[in-house]
């Protein structure tokens, strides 16, 4: 597997990053995880085409981890001509909230005649699905949405990648990240635990716990990115737009 991050910020844009989106590649199939309301502009900023991503899987419903998807859509039917297939992927409530923002942001364009195949999906949890060449399960978080969030874990190749989405500290990111190649988990903030986002003092005491060969930070605030020094201090990667890793 290739793992780039298309974006790696937050919902606010700090340090001028693009919101949440991981592009994998794994063999023949390439997934965005993730595409927030940036995702777009992310991928042809960086000369990607959007007709490449076979599938999106979402890890949950906020604008900065789904927002994108009816840009994406429109450019796919008007801009982009897609011809291939899409699948787009989600926790249970998917199908409902991309059809709301969609009317939301283009009344009218849940009413699009589509002019390549689309799959809409809403995932069940710790049930392992298969796109491509690409295997996906998902456990369920600790981060309000309106649905399920969840983190995944993505097999390909004998290789795993997990990703927590958001969420503050449970024992389910135990079990997403267990034995994986690389796992790559929000960091909000420097200290101070929330009901919703992960902070490096709680992910620094249960290090021993995340028995993942490999730990990359991502989804960080203004404070935390000026607190890198510690994350790389205490042996965690850090993620960065752009930034790609062959696991």
């Amino acid at each position: 597997m290739r793992l780039t991050f298309i974006g790696s910020g937050d919902a606010f844009g700090s340090g001028g990053r693009f919101n949440t989106c991981l592009l994998v590649e794994a063999g023949r199939t390439t997934m965005a995880v993730d595409f927030g309301a940036t995702s777009l502009v992310a991928l042809k900023q960086r000369g990607m085409s959007p007709n490449s991503i076979d599938t999106v899987v979402l890890t949950h419903l906020h604008g900065d981890h789904f927002g994108g998807l009816p840009f994406l859509l429109l450019d796919a039917q008007f801009a982009s001509s897609r011809k291939t297939p899409l699948t787009i992927a989600g926790p249970p409530g998917t199908r409902e909230r991309l059809e709301a923002a969609l009317e939301v942001f283009y009344p009218g364009a849940i009413g699009n005649d589509w002019r390549f195949p689309l799959k809409v999906i809403d995932m069940p949890l710790r049930t392992p699905w298969a796109f491509g060449e690409a295997r996906v399960e998902s456990h369920e978080v600790v981060h309000a949405s309106g649905a399920p969030s969840t983190g995944v874990r993505v097999t390909a190749g004998g290789r795993v990648l997990a990703y927590s989405g958001d969420t503050t500290w449970t024992d389910a990111l135990v079990d997403i990240a267990r034995d994986a190649d690389l796992f790559v988990v929000e960091c909000y903030r420097p200290a101070g635990r929330t009901s919703n986002h992960l902070d490096l003092r709680t992910l620094i005491a249960n290090r021993d716990r995340l028995t993942a060969r490999a730990i990359m930070l991502t989804h960080m605030s203004e404070a935390m990115l000026a607190a890198q020094h510690e994350a790389a201090a205490a042996g965690f990667l850090v993620a960065e737009d752009g930034l790609t890793r062959e696991i």
